[in-house]
């Protein structure tokens, strides 16, 4: 199990688990679970990390069918801009590899934000700590368990 699903448990948070074959020559990780698990790619969500300050990152949580707007998520947390964090980064503090990083069971829990339109959905898709596997579950559980802020932050 992943310190995500570890954390699902502990909490008695209602999920399911879907697994694909990841294929490693694809890197565009969310359209690959998108097309493999035949879902539609505005339930499917991304989680990409953004800095704010040289030594604060914040968690972004957007489905794979929009971009992440950093002039939003500068708003959101009121400050002057965000940029994308460096990927060798985000590796570090979630304890998780680019395509498999997941929102829940970080190494180290950052503030996190969750595109509003997730909650359009009775449950929506999110990594589940790596490549290939993926964890459906109800955003309002995935909002209460990260204490996260939800706010349109995506184009």
């Amino acid at each position: 199990m992943t310190p995500a699903i570890n954390l699902l448990k502990k909490n008695k948070i209602k999920f399911d688990i879907h697994k694909y074959d990841h294929d490693p020559a694809n890197t565009d990780f969310g359209k690959e679970a998108v097309e493999k698990l035949n879902l539609d790619s505005n339930r499917v969500f991304k989680t990409l990390l953004t800095q704010l300050t040289p030594k604060e990152l914040v968690v972004c949580v957007i489905p794979v069918s929009k971009m992440l707007s950093l002039k939003d998520v500068a708003s959101t947390f009121s400050v002057k801009k965000a940029q994308m964090a460096n990927k060798d980064e985000a590796q570090k503090v979630t304890g998780y590899l680019l395509g498999g990083i997941s929102p829940l069971g970080q190494k180290k829990r950052l503030k996190t934000v969750i595109e509003k339109s997730a909650f359009d959905f009775e449950t929506i898709y999110i990594s589940g700590g790596k490549r290939g596997l993926d964890i459906e579950l109800n955003p309002n559980d995935l909002k209460k368990l990260l204490s996260a802020k939800s706010e349109k932050i995506s184009i």
